[in-house]
C-alpha cells in the first residue's frame, strides 16, 4: 500500500514525498480509517512502529482552517521534553505546505513567552503533563474547545509520576471530543486510565507486548563489573567501523557521567552524554549534534529513552540492564527503525541475571551470547556498589542491600507473635484494694518511722 491509498489531501502528500516516505507501516494503515470516523483509539505498537504518524497523519487530514477560533483544537500530551520537540517537528515538517499553527510546551522554559505565543492563536498544542496543567490553571490556555486529544506514551507518563496531571487534564477536557492512546506497553495502570476515560474505545495491537521487532540483531557479552564493561565498549568501538551512530544507555545519570568521562578521554569530541541534569539547551544540541553525525556516540539515561527518535541509529548499547523489562524493549526500539535492520548489544554481570530473566520472560526468547574477546582487560576495579560487604561468615554485595524492604521486613519465626483470639493466658496481677482510713494510718506510720 501507498500514502497515496489513503486518499490523503496533496499538501500532505506532497511533505510525505519531501521527507522521502511512499508507504505506511501496519499502525499508520490500521488506524487510518477508524481515526477518520471520529471514533476513540487505542493503538499499542512497537517503539519505531510509526506511532507519531499513525495519528498525525489523519488529524491533519481532519482539519479545517479556521481564522475565528484561538483555542486548540488538537491537543497532543507527551512524558518528555524531547518527545514535545520530536512531534512538533514532525508536525512542521508534514505541514509545510499547509497554513497550521503549532506550538510545544514543557517544563523549564519561560511560562510567560508561552503564555504570549498561545494567546495569538493555536490549531495545536503538544505539551507535557505539569506545564499543559499550569497553562491551563492560570487560563492563559483554555482547553473547552479541543475536539482531538492525543496521548503519546502514557505509561511512561504514569512512571514519571504526572498521574495527578493526567487525571486534572482529562477533566478539564469537553466531553465531547476524540481520544487517541498510542504506547509500545499496556501495564496495568494504563488498564485503569483507559477503563476510566477511554470507555469503548477501538483498540488495535498490531504486536503482542514484548515481542521484539524482528529486524533487530540482539546479543549480550557476560562482563563480571562496570570497569571491564568500559573497557568491553571501548574496545567494541576501537575495532568496529560499522558502529556508526550508537545510543549508549546507562541507568542513572552518575554512571552516564563516570562512561562518559572515560569515553570522551579516549575518542574526544565524538562522544556525547543526555540527562536530566543538563539543561535543555545541551540535551537538544546533543541529540542535534548525534542526528547530524557529528556524535559516533550518545550515552543517555532511560528518562530520555522515548524522547530520541532518530533514524538510522546504527547501534544501541545496554550497558546495563533495566530493573523494567519493558525498558529493554524501548532501548532496543531505538534502532531497527523504519523497516531498517539494527543492532543490540547487551552488557550482564552477575548480579543482573534476574533483570535478564525478566527481559527474555517478556520477549519469549533468549538474547544469544556472543564470545567475549581474547584481549578484553578484565579489571578488578570495583565500584562503591560493587564491593562485597562482610556480615559474620557471610559476604554480600552493596548492591543489593539496594533491593531490600529497608525497616519493612519479615520477623523470624521465634520473634513472631501471632493473636489467635480469645482470652489472654496471663494471669491478672492482683493489686490490694487500699480505703482511704487505711490510707491515712499508712501515712501516720510513715511520718512516725
Amino acid at each position: 500500500m501507498l500514502f497515496e491509498d489513503l486518499n490523503l489531501n496533496r499538501p500532505l502528500l506532497n511533505a510525505l514525498d519531501d521527507m522521502g516516505y511512499v508507504n505506511p507501516t501496519p499502525i499508520q494503515m490500521e488506524a487510518f480509517a477508524p481515526i477518520m470516523s471520529g471514533v476513540d483509539i487505542v493503538g499499542i505498537a512497537q517503539t519505531g512502529t510509526g506511532k507519531t504518524f499513525a495519528f498525525l497523519l489523519p488529524l491533519l487530514k481532519l482539519w479545517k482552517y479556521n481564522t475565528t477560533d484561538l483555542h486548540p483544537r488538537i491537543v497532543i500530551l507527551v512524558p518528555t521534553r524531547e518527545l514535545v520537540v520530536q512531534i512538533v517537528s514532525e508536525i512542521e515538517k508534514l505541514t509545510q505546505y499547509m497554513p497550521v499553527k503549532t506550538y510545544g510546551v514543557y517544563g523549564g522554559a519561560n511560562i510567560n513567552t508561552q503564555k504570549s505565543i498561545i494567546s495569538q492563536g493555536l490549531d495545536i498544542i503538544v505539551g507535557t503533563p505539569g506545564r499543559l496543567m499550569d497553562l491551563s490553571m492560570s487560563r492563559a490556555l483554555k482547553l473547552k474547545k479541543v475536539k482531538h486529544f492525543v496521548l503519546d506514551e502514557v505509561d511512561e507518563m504514569l512512571e514519571l509520576g504526572f498521574s495527578v496531571q493526567l487525571n486534572n487534564i482529562l477533566d478539564m477536557l469537553p466531553d465531547r471530543r476524540q481520544n487517541l492512546f498510542f504506547s509500545a506497553t499496556l501495564s496495568p495502570e494504563v488498564e485503569i486510565i483507559l477503563n476510566t476515560f477511554f470507555v469503548g474505545a477501538k483498540k488495535i495491537q498490531i504486536a503482542k507486548t514484548g515481542t521484539p521487532l524482528e529486524q533487530i540483531d540482539q546479543s549480550l557479552y557476560h562482563v563480571p563489573n562496570f570497569y571491564t564493561k568500559l573497557n568491553l565498549l571501548s574496545l567494541l568501538l576501537e575495532q568496529s567501523e560499522e558502529m556508526t551512530r550508537v545510543l549508549v544507555f546507562v541507568r542513572n545519570k552518575r554512571l552516564a557521567n563516570l562512561i562518559y568521562d572515560a569515553m570522551s578521554t579516549i575518542f574526544g569530541e565524538v562522544i556525547g552524554i543526555i540527562h536530566s541534569n543538563k539543561s535543555q539547551n545541551q540535551r537538544l544540541k546533543a541529540v542535534e549534534k548525534f542526528r547530524d553525525n557529528r556524535l559516533r556516540v550518545l550515552i543517555a539515561t532511560d528518562v530520555i529513552a522515548r524522547g530520541v527518535d532518530i533514524n538510522e541509529v546504527s547501534h544501541v548499547i545496554n550497558f546495563d540492564l533495566p530493573d523494567i523489562p519493558e525498558i529493554y524493549m524501548h532501548r532496543i526500539g531505538r534502532t531497527g527503525r523504519a523497516d531498517k535492520n539494527g543492532i543490540a548489544i547487551t552488557f550482564v554481570s552477575e548480579f543482573e541475571m534476574d533483570y535478564l530473566m525478566a527481559i527474555e520472560t517478556l520477549m519469549h526468547r533468549a538474547i544469544p551470547v556472543s564470545d567475549t574477546p581474547e584481549n578484553l582487560v578484565v579489571s578488578d576495579k570495583l565500584l562503591e556498589e560493587e564491593k562485597p560487604v562482610f556480615l559474620g561468615d557471610k559476604q554480600y554485595r552493596k548492591e543489593h542491600t539496594l533491593k531490600t524492604q529497608g525497616a519493612f521486613h519479615e520477623k523470624s519465626a521465634k520473634n513472631s507473635k501471632v493473636n489467635l483470639g480469645g482470652l489472654s493466658k496471663r494471669k491478672p496481677r492482683k493489686t490490694k484494694t487500699v480505703n482511704r482510713g487505711n490510707k491515712k494510718r499508712m501515712a501516720k506510720r510513715r511520718r512516725k518511722k
